[in-house]
């Protein structure tokens, strides 16, 4: 069995918000942005993925796909950022963290040297999950 990952997910409260972030501070590439209406479901298939890495896309999972009874507590865990996290591998983190700090978004966590060989920092997203930025040293 040869396994590769080729989609994971992160659940955001809106789309609009989220794609912008992804794509206009971060960079990715917007590699599906389809309207599922048509489908019967009311929003958007959007995937976004680094330039490098043409076969990992990440999805910008609606919260309002979800069961109606579960989006109150998911619009909580969101809010704690306690349901998803992505980290990102840069090549320069310091930099990296002062592009993403210029943009407006929340501050988790300054650049550090972690004892596990990387020196990293960390954002939320509009949605409030996790984004981490590691620069292997």
């Amino acid at each position: 069995m040869n396994l590769t990952l080729s989609h994971c997910f992160i659940l955001v409260d809106d789309q609009d918000k989220a794609l912008a972030f992804y794509r206009d501070v971060l960079g990715l590439e917007v590699r599906n942005d389809v309207d599922m209406t048509d489908w019967g479901m009311p929003w958007r298939w959007i995937t976004v993925g680094a330039a490098g890495q043409p076969g990992i896309e990440i999805g910008l999972d609606p919260a309002a796909a979800k069961a109606p009874g579960d989006q109150p507590a998911l619009r909580d865990l969101m809010a704690k950022g306690a349901l998803s996290a992505l980290i990102f591998d840069t090549d320069d983190c310091d930099a990296t963290f002062e592009q993403i700090r210029g943009s407006g978004a929340e501050v988790l966590q300054e650049p550090i040297d972690q004892p596990y060989g990387v020196r990293d920092c960390a954002f939320r997203d509009p949605s409030g999950n996790m984004i981490r930025f590691s620069q292997r040293r």
